[in-house]
């Protein structure tokens, strides 16, 4: 059990770093810091719904952790602990509170598996007995601890992740929903046209008689007046579908969506231009009535908002975290540009049309004409989610990237917040200086081509509503059985849609693929100020950190379950099995013992080789990816991605391997963000930073809410979710 605990364990030595944007903030106009502040507060509040999408405890224990922490300082309550509490038992429960609101729920937002205290629990219960806010209403308290701590604790086996029930928890659905009920509803979500992205789905017996609801995020609630642009309203109501009935109502997170909406209006007074006030408008519309559509034209406004100084974005857009890869997780961002590294993407796009033919794959699979997107390299100053990752490629809506264009964004700080590590794992000697220098460098290449030329390659084979297809089947032949194309994409098909719970996964090691076989151009590292020798090192380096992220992303998957847990982890996987494939020496991983004296694994990757065979290898696979995901095969995409993904001992031993990963693993960073401040009299708005410690993320925290939300309660009792499993 101690092993157990100890993977859902934060230990009170994590790295946190602080993501500063102190010099871009400053450098902003009063008005671009009032539009940015209400962008803050938008995305912050709509951030809460995370907690209601991830799992119905997420949302209780956030609330227990809020009151406990804004009813008295964090060091008061250190003061007035008991003395069975030690310093590092305070710390622990610091960095626990720290973990749940960083990742906006009791699961990791990469890797998708429970956080647990790293104290006993018998000394939590004496801590929240000895606060404040527990003398202040002992009846209250003492349910929400009820209700609430042996949710915190308990790692049961359908506990440990996020899954559909009975595997693990998530609060797309109802516990009793399984994986063929959303395949279900999702067949009558397609053919009605309903997007799956900011819905719900919640499944009810009735006599017997299986029912489904599906539920829009939206402020207006299923009854409320009808006015002539919604476009929601003739969707409600109840349908029948293969001889089930399925109810689709509306108004899922109406409180919160209703910050969200107050603070974009407000925002709205500063936009600095027609695009950005049509944006807001058409995001405001899709918040109030629950329409994708709105959002889709709000997107298309963001499209054409070339190179703003306050860069933002808001919706319900990743669907990694869905156990059906289809619904969306609420996330908003806003970030200030960063002048020096966007000039350096600015070029790598001016040059994309000329990068796009060096890719693997016939013309005819990439789309018709690159929409060159706009691509920034920012400066966060807000980012709520579950998460916050390195880069963007935006909106996930495959028609209008197709056709209209998209955006790629670079997040500079995250990008440059890391810690100075001493030492990596898996590396030999002779590799570790190498590498400590060169892979900040090297990740920023990767990034840049990740966003630009991975997500952003890449036909879709499509039928319209008017029967019209945008190819032509008599002149494109499959690239692996030299036969006409046999499938595509129907009208009211998706990329998600159709490939659905690998769609996230696939997706992402394509561009990971594309990014390491383009980054062996000269021509394109030379772009970012990499030249001869150092070019080299450049790819040997890039090439190095994927092959070592395959075996550390062993970390991210479940044998109980044989469940992967990250899209991009299983990604990096699947290269480096890709890679041992190709043979003749080009990848090793061997067996070692570490200066502690415990096993340890030691990474060889040939350099002389990357060029040759490693080229060879990622451009046959990346060649079917893309053909597979062009063509709407998806099972023949699913069978080779899932043969690449395998972790057995038949399959190399990796099973056995796992285990001297997860006794090396190390605790992944946090981020303390800064928070902004409006003097309502005057105007001005003032930046706040925190320290970059367990203790700095709740102080941010505390300060974004500094009072207990009564509402998120109410809206926790009232989802349909609440249920008293655990009491």
């Amino acid at each position: 059990m101690a092993s157990l605990q100890s993977e859902h364990v934060v230990p009170n030595d994590v790295p946190i770093n602080q993501l500063s944007c102190r010099t871009a903030f400053d450098a902003l106009t009063p008005s671009e810091k009032q539009y940015a502040h209400y962008l803050c507060q938008a995305s912050f509040h709509g951030g809460l719904i995370v907690l209601l999408q991830t799992s119905e405890e997420s949302t209780a224990i956030y609330l227990i952790l809020q009151k406990l922490l804004t009813t008295q300082s964090i060091q008061s309550l250190h003061d007035g602990k008991p003395e069975s509490v030690t310093e590092e038992d305070f710390q622990a429960f610091l960095v626990y509170a720290a973990a749940v609101f960083t990742n906006m729920g009791i699961y990791r937002s990469f890797g998708d598996n429970k956080i647990v205290p790293g104290l006993a629990e018998e000394l939590f219960k004496a801590l929240v007995e000895s606060s404040v806010a527990y003398h202040n209403d002992p009846p209250e308290m003492a349910h929400m601890l009820l209700n609430s701590q042996n949710a915190i604790y308990c790692l049961d086996p359908r506990d440990r992740e996020l899954a559909f029930p009975p595997k693990g928890r998530t609060a797309y659905y109802t516990t009793n929903c399984r994986q063929e009920d959303a395949e279900f509803v999702q067949g009558f979500m397609t053919e009605k046209g309903i997007s799956p992205y900011n819905t719900r789905l919640f499944k009810k017996d009735v006599d017997d008689v299986d029912m489904y609801e599906v539920i829009i995020a939206s402020v207006a609630r299923t009854r409320d007046p009808i006015s002539s642009k919604d476009r929601v309203a003739p969707l409600l109501g109840e349908h029948m579908y293969k001889g089930k009935s399925i109810r689709v109502t509306r108004g899922d997170y109406s409180p919160l969506l209703e910050r969200v909406v107050d603070n974009l209006q407000k925002a709205k007074r500063y936009a600095a231009n027609e695009n950005e006030a049509s944006m807001l408008e058409f995001y405001i519309s899709s918040f109030m009535t629950g329409s994708i559509e709105d959002h889709k034209d709000g997107s298309r406004h963001w499209i054409r908002n070339k190179g703003p100084i306050v860069e933002f974005y808001i919706g319900f857009i990743e669907s990694y975290r869905d156990p059906l890869g289809v619904r969306g997780e609420f996330e908003g961002f806003v970030a200030m540009v960063n002048k020096e590294m966007s000039r350096k993407f600015g070029k790598l796009v001016s040059q994309a049309e000329q990068l796009l033919p060096l890719l693997p794959w016939p013309r005819e699979y990439e789309k018709d004409t690159f929409l060159k997107p706009d691509f920034t390299s920012l400066d966060v100053l807000a980012f709520s989610g579950s998460g916050i990752p390195s880069g963007i490629n935006i909106p996930n809506y495959n028609d209008i990237r197709q056709n209209e264009g998209f955006k790629n964004v670079s997040l500079g700080n995250v990008l440059s917040a890391s810690a100075a590590d001493k030492r990596v794992s898996f590396l030999s000697e002779a590799d570790q200086e190498l590498y400590l220098k060169l892979k900040g460098p090297a990740f920023e290449v990767q990034v840049g081509l990740h966003e630009l030329t991975g997500h952003g390659s890449g036909k879709l084979f499509k039928e319209e509503e008017d029967g019209t297809l945008n190819f032509k089947p008599d002149d494109v032949r499959h690239t692996e059985t030299n036969e006409p194309i046999k499938s595509w994409y129907g009208p009211h098909d998706t990329w998600d849609t159709k490939f659905s719970t690998i769609a996230s996964t696939y997706e992402e090691c394509r561009a990971e693929c594309v990014g390491i076989y383009l980054c062996l151009s000269r021509d394109i590292l030379s772009i970012f100020g990499h030249e001869g020798d150092a070019a080299s090192d450049i790819i040997y380096i890039n090439w190095l950190n994927m092959v070592r992220a395959g075996i550390l992303a062993l970390e991210y998957y479940s044998p109980e379950t044989n469940n992967w847990r990250q899209a991009h982890m299983q990604g990096r996987y699947v290269i480096l099995q890709v890679l041992l494939e190709a043979g003749d020496g080009l990848v090793n991983v061997s067996k070692s013992v570490g200066d502690d004296g415990q096993p340890d694994l030691v990474l060889h990757l040939d350099r002389l080789k990357i060029e040759t065979v490693g080229k060879k290898a990622i451009g046959d696979f990346l060649r079917k990816l893309q053909v597979y995901k062009a063509t709407a095969d998806v099972d023949a995409g699913t069978a080779m991605y899932e043969q690449y993904s395998r972790v057995s001992e038949e399959n190399g031993g990796w099973l056995s391997l796992r285990k001297i990963v997860m006794a090396r693993k190390t605790p992944r960073r946090m981020f303390v963000q800064p928070h902004t401040i409006l003097d309502e009299a005057t105007g001005d708005v003032q930046l706040v930073e925190f320290p970059a410690t367990a203790a700095g993320i709740v102080e941010s925290f505390i300060t974004r809410f500094p009072v207990y939300d009564q509402e998120l309660d109410d809206l926790w009792h009232m989802s349909g979710l609440y249920n008293s499993d655990y009491t």
